[in-house]
């Protein structure tokens, strides 16, 4: 299908953002927008040239605030089909590319609570490698930890009966998996007070573990049946059923985690040796095999159903702005394959759970499978030991008395 077009190739603008229109049309182009959505895009930001000449400012007084400012009037005056953030976050970013406008200064930690936080997640994702949203939801729970502390001792005076404290008060207020993610937080934490001084004391064993109060289920992968229909309810007729389709391949296929998917690049597939480098946690790289269906499938979309675009991801979205899926957009695609196949809904993770499954089923040695799904220790990967039935049955003792009614 081809894209849509407008019959209005030129854009009449005046005002402080004039001068600035065809670096705009240029930038809206890489980003992948249509011409009839360029055309929309430039009438706004004609629009708001308007507004700056009448309200007596320039192009360098724009901001992000100002930008809001500019869209609530748009709305109050009706206009509220026709306002498009996106559109005008693309102006501020060619603003100041051109040096018209200055690069946002980063928030300054006001406190010196924010600036041990701030210390503690550049700790987190330079020391330990950990991603940007784990590093946060980290730097959150030891917000939490500091709130409770008493503002006579802090950290200074910090005792293991405090922590321990913290511990039991958090279990108590949130749930099983809430309560150890904030054990695994608060360990990070006071070891990296530890190592900065802040304490005498590595007082992280302090920090019991939390015990779940269900019994752990087995994983759960799904059947050749459900993997089967998610992979036929992408259209591959289409740009994005080839897309959808090759990235449930590679997730069903090679276990990937969602973030490992998106962050798949164009240098990461080497097609002559039929290998994938695949980043994941701790910044670990891999190489692993490119199964012949997922090269095809990976191939296919990259002919006929990438958008042209300089970016280096390989998989992107279908519409402008483009820009990489990320790892809500590869779970979002599962989920709606779920939907148009009427199964069950479910996360990208359930289809790294059915590549292991199916190892497991297949007699792969689970030290194998462990390099596969690229667990750091082979406990990680023992967990599916329990998904072959048959195998356990064998090893069971047998009723006392006979079968149990």
């Amino acid at each position: 299908m081809a894209r849509p077009a407008s019959k209005v190739r030129t854009v009449v603008m005046a005002g402080p953002l004039a001068p600035f229109a065809d670096g705009y049309r240029a930038e809206l182009k890489e980003r992948g927008y249509t011409p009839l959505t360029t055309v929309n895009e430039l009438r706004q930001v004609a629009r708001l040239s308007r507004w700056l000449e009448a309200s007596r400012l320039t192009a360098a007084d724009l901001s992000s605030e100002r930008v809001e400012q500019f869209l609530a009037v748009q709305r109050a005056g009706g206009r509220r089909a026709s306002c498009s953030l996106p559109g005008l976050v693309c102006l501020l970013d060619v603003l100041r590319g051109l040096g018209v406008l200055a690069a946002e200064r980063p928030v300054r930690a006001s406190s010196p609570t924010d600036v041990l936080l701030a210390s503690f997640r550049a700790y987190l994702l330079d020391e330990r490698g950990l991603v940007p949203r784990t590093a946060d939801a980290y730097v959150a729970y030891a917000r939490r930890f500091l709130d409770g502390l008493s503002a006579d001792g802090g950290l200074a005076g910090l005792t293991a009966g405090e922590v321990t404290k913290a511990v039991l008060r958090e279990s108590a207020a949130v749930s099983a998996r809430s309560a150890q993610f904030f054990v695994a937080a608060l360990r990070s934490f006071l070891r990296f007070c530890l190592i900065e001084g802040l304490v005498e004391a590595d007082l992280s064993p302090a920090a019991l573990a939390v015990t779940g109060r269900r019994r752990s289920s087995l994983p759960r992968g799904i059947g050749r049946a459900d993997a089967a229909a998610l992979l036929a309810s992408c259209d591959r007729r289409q740009a994005i059923g080839r897309r959808d389709y090759a990235v449930i391949i590679t997730l069903l296929r090679l276990g990937l985690r969602a973030g490992e998917v998106a962050g798949l690049t164009l240098d990461d597939i080497d097609w002559r040796a039929a290998e994938l480098v695949v980043r994941g946690k701790g910044r670990r790289e891999d190489r692993l095999p490119l199964p012949a269906d997922v090269g095809a499938a990976i191939a296919g979309y990259l002919r006929r159903g990438r958008p042209a675009s300089s970016r280096r991801e390989v998989f992107l979205r279908a519409l402008a702005p483009i820009r990489p899926l990320g790892r809500g957009g590869v779970s979002a695609i599962v989920r709606r394959a779920c939907e148009r196949a009427g199964i069950e809904a479910m996360g990208a993770h359930r289809l790294r759970h059915t590549a292991a499954c199916e190892m497991v089923r297949a007699g792969v040695p689970l030290q194998q499978i462990g390099q596969v799904l690229r667990h750091r220790s082979l406990q990680s990967t023992a967990i599916y030991a329990r998904v072959d039935l048959d195998q356990l049955r064998l090893l069971a003792a047998p009723w006392p008395g006979g079968v149990p009614r």
